[in-house]
Order: C-alpha cells, then sequence, then structure tokens
C-alpha cells in the first residue's frame, strides 16, 4: 500500500511538472518565436510573372512590443509586391503607435486590408476556458472601444486598398488583381450581399472598360486574379467569396488553435472552419466550385492571454505562380 501512494504522488508531481513546463514554454518561448511561413500558389494566369504576397493578421499588438515590431520590421527586406493585412492589428488603446512602427518599412508596397473585431475593441480578461466551449462571445460587454479610425488613417497614409464592405483592384507585374472584401464576421459586420455591387461598380469605372473583363466576353481579356479577404474565416462568407468567383482566399482569426495538441493539432477553431483548415493553405469547396484558402496562425495573443503551444506565431509569404506551374 504504501508503495502505490508513493507511485501516485510521483505521478501527481510528474503531471504538475510536465503542465508547469507547457505552461513556461507556451507564455515564454514560443508565444515569441515568429516563424515565416512560405508557400506557392498556383493561379496566375499562363505566363505571368511570378508574385510574392506576404500576409499579416493578428498583430494584437501593444505599443511595448518592440522585438515583435523589429521582427515584423524586418520582413520587408523579402521585397513582397504586395501585402495582404487580414486584422486584429491592435491588441492596445495605444496599439496603433506600434502598428505605425512595425508598417513603416512598407511604404511604397501596395496593400490591401479588413478589420477585425479587436480593431474596434479592446481585449479584456476573461475565464481562459471559456475559450475551449466554442467561439467566443459576439458581445463587446465591458470592452473599451478603440481607435479604429486612426488605424484607417493609418493605411490611407500606407494607401492600402479598404476592402471592409468593399471592393478594389491592383496592377502588379502584369497582371490585373480583383480584391473584394468583408468587414469582421465574428461581430456580425460582414455585409457579403453587397460585394456584386461593389465588384460592378469596379468594373464600371474600369479606365480600360468592360470589354477587358474574362466573364464578359472579350476576345483578349486582361489577365486577372480575383481574390477575397475577411478577417474570421465564416463557412458563410467563404462560400459566399467561392460564387463570386475568388481564386484565393485570406483569413486570419483563428490563431491556428493558439493551443494545440502535437499530433492532434487544434482543439477549437474560434468560427465554425473545420479544424483541419484552421491554418495554413487548403482548398475550400462550395458545391463544384472551389479556391485556395490561406488562414494565417497570426502574430499576436490578447494581452490577458499570453500562450501558444504547439502553434508558433506566423506571417506568411505566398509565391503566386502561374496555373500551370503546379
Amino acid at each position: 500500500m504504501p508503495r502505490k501512494r508513493t507511485s501516485a504522488a510521483a505521478a501527481v508531481t510528474l503531471t504538475a511538472a510536465a503542465g508547469l513546463a507547457a505552461l513556461i514554454w507556451g507564455t515564454l518561448i514560443e508565444r515569441t518565436m515568429w516563424t515565416l511561413r512560405e508557400v506557392r500558389v498556383p493561379v496566375l494566369p499562363v505566363g505571368a510573372t511570378p508574385i510574392r504576397v506576404l500576409h499579416l493578421s493578428d498583430l494584437h499588438m501593444a505599443p511595448w512590443q518592440r522585438e515583435k515590431q523589429e521582427w515584423i520590421r524586418s520582413l520587408a527586406d523579402l521585397n513582397p509586391d504586395l501585402i495582404v493585412d487580414t486584422g486584429d492589428n491592435l491588441g492596445h488603446r495605444d496599439g496603433v503607435q506600434g502598428v505605425e512602427y512595425a508598417f513603416e518599412r512598407f511604404r511604397g508596397i501596395p496593400g490591401v486590408f479588413v478589420n477585425g473585431s479587436n480593431d474596434y475593441y479592446g481585449p479584456v480578461v476573461k475565464n481562459p476556458l471559456r475559450y475551449f466551449q466554442g467561439p467566443s462571445s459576439k458581445h463587446t460587454g465591458k470592452a473599451e472601444r478603440l481607435d479604429t479610425d486612426a488605424l484607417l488613417r493609418l493605411f490611407d497614409d500606407l494607401d492600402w486598398v479598404d476592402l471592409n464592405n468593399a471592393a478594389g483592384s491592383l496592377d502588379i507585374a502584369g497582371t490585373h488583381f480583383e480584391f473584394f472584401g468583408v468587414d469582421d464576421p465574428h461581430k456580425h459586420l460582414d455585409r457579403p450581399e453587397l460585394i456584386t455591387g461593389a465588384i460592378d461598380e469596379l468594373r464600371a469605372n474600369d479606365p480600360l472598360g468592360e470589354e477587358t473583363w474574362p466573364d464578359r466576353g472579350a476576345s483578349n481579356p486582361r489577365p486577372t486574379v480575383t481574390i477575397g479577404v475577411v478577417h474570421a474565416p465564416y463557412q458563410r462568407v467563404l462560400n459566399s467569396f467561392v460564387t463570386h468567383g475568388a481564386q484565393l482566399i485570406f483569413a486570419g482569426h483563428t490563431h491556428g488553435g493558439q493551443v494545440c495538441v502535437p499530433g492532434f493539432g487544434a482543439l477549437v477553431t474560434n468560427c465554425d472552419i473545420p479544424r483541419k483548415q484552421v491554418k495554413g493553405l487548403s482548398l475550400w469547396w462550395h458545391g463544384v466550385r472551389n479556391a485556395y484558402l490561406n488562414v494565417s496562425a497570426g502574430l499576436g495573443t490578447s494581452i490577458y492571454a499570453p500562450v501558444r503551444f504547439a502553434c508558433p506565431p506566423e506571417a506568411t509569404l505566398l509565391t503566386l505562380v502561374p496555373e500551370n506551374d503546379r
């Protein structure tokens, strides 16, 4: 009997030690192991010049997070042709200061963006166990209203295209890009029903005229790639994007699960996307059509939940290549 009690005590001690080690790793080490993930996506027209897209998401920036800011600044050395920002840039009432410093080296690089819920409301203290009970509350409660206008002014100063329930276009390295996006679905700010009208208005104002668009029967259509951008990858939005012709979709929000189990993966997604697509590049099917979907695990966490486990923070460099270069 004494031996059994000793064995049980040893097991409890080992379990406690393992838990403490995991907590230390997740809060002090892995949380700042910023990683660059690189993928190739065959979506460009045949013969097009490859294009490098830097996908940034979920910075949850606080002004004192200088190491994260410096790492983001260093990504300018990758010489991206386009930056896609999928929201939740702010993580503190003064977070825009850190975002401005981090993004300053991207000046002159074309970009597009949408907002996430944390670009509107600051973080609040929550019971961490509630995170594993399903998508986080859509109610703001006592959350502090952040200076979203200051963030929008920053993006406007960088000359980035606002895709919050809107559409826009850019010409990059000989390929015409058509973008559309929605405001944050997690707070039910998305208006996918506006996409068709936004695209029609975009094309109506196209100086090259409607005859250059492939779906208008042009005899020599302009090489065009259609991209959808959203913060939270809820299925209703992804399906709508595929219906509207997106070939590639960018999203964030999930943090890749944030706390994962090695060999199993994410425990939760914080939305209704399948766990197997909680981060990385995959195909999203809707009916008989599909689009490439890149979900970023993001670069930050709430200042009240500063932990990552088996899911390091990341940015993604996507090299877009011609469809025949698979």
